[in-house]
């Protein structure tokens, strides 16, 4: 097992990011985006120069994370820009040898009432997500879903059907998103979803740990991200079941508390990412120590 992070969240450029891994005595990364546009997103040449830091610097990618079908993607768009950016990121996860990549299922279809349209064009996000994982198996490659706020997330009805018509998909778990995600197969106020059930339900198909400790009020629909162990998702406890069940994959920290990936409203000076990414850091590590969980290849 690995102790990796999104290393965006501590600062914008890629020397940034592998600053702090190296403080930190890490040798992962789980890499999303460089100067705030997502890897996939960048040309040839900056993509070879980032790889290239990466290499020298003695960091390795352990996940990829993609902006593929992702909530800020219309099952509506045209599904030519998708399949190009699946070939790209083949090519560039090779280059990197990194053989998983974080996908979700599209955005959700909300009337002008704000409620989930009755029709979320199930039958197509299907479609899609077959071509996208046989791309990727053939190459290779893992895609491992999300459980955020995506098609696949809605309801755990919702990742049912994923994994049963799709079988080379497999899972991400993000321990604090079932406590920041709505259960739209429940009535409004849709409340939030529950991590213990998702591991319950799902742990066999389960490739990637991501980690976060956060909550949503259900009434007023306002988030709050807190440090490990300090919200009310019980994270202790979840981490202390998916151990125990034998894991055996990375842990990658994805704190939001200086800076929010998907909110651009949610910003900090760049010490402030930079302390408060490594204090989160630090306060995982205890708390893993605390489950008597050693890593044995993620550090320096």
């Amino acid at each position: 097992m690995i102790l990796s992070g999104f290393a965006d969240e501590a600062g914008d450029s890629l020397d940034e990011q592998i600053a702090v891994t190296r403080e930190l005595g890490w040798r992962y990364v789980e890499l999303r985006s460089i100067d705030r546009k997502n890897v996939l997103d960048l040309d040839d040449k900056a993509f070879k120069q980032c790889a290239d830091k990466l290499t020298k610097a003695g960091i390795k990618v352990n996940c990829l994370g993609s902006n593929i079908a992702n909530w800020g993607t219309s099952i509506n768009d045209d599904f030519a820009a998708t399949e190009k950016t699946v070939d790209r990121a083949i090519k560039r996860m090779k280059l990197l040898g990194t053989e998983m990549i974080r996908i979700m299922s599209y955005a959700i279809l909300f009337g002008s009432d704000g409620k989930p349209l009755a029709d979320q064009r199930a039958e197509e996000r299907i479609r899609r997500l077959k071509i996208i994982c046989s791309k990727f198996a053939d190459a290779g490659i893992t895609c491992v879903h999300e459980n955020c706020l995506n098609y696949g997330g809605m309801s755990f009805s919702a990742t049912q059907q994923l994994l049963d018509e799709i079988p080379q998909l497999m899972l991400l778990f993000d321990t604090g998103n079932p406590c920041l995600t709505p259960d739209f197969s429940k009535p409004e106020p849709w409340p939030n979803q529950n991590p213990f059930e998702f591991w319950k339900l799902f742990s066999p198909r389960i490739r990637h740990v991501h980690i976060k400790d956060g909550w949503r009020n259900p009434t007023t629909g306002k988030e709050e991200y807190f440090m490990p162990g300090e919200g009310p998702c019980k994270l202790e406890q979840i981490l202390e079941t998916i151990l125990k069940a034998g894991y055996q994959g990375a842990f990658t920290i994805e704190p939001h508390i200086a800076v929010v990936y998907h909110n651009p409203s949610v910003q900090s000076s760049s010490k402030q990412r930079k302390t408060m990414y490594i204090e989160f850091a630090r306060k995982f590590e205890t708390m893993m120590s605390k489950l008597e969980y050693r890593e044995e290849h993620g550090s320096l």
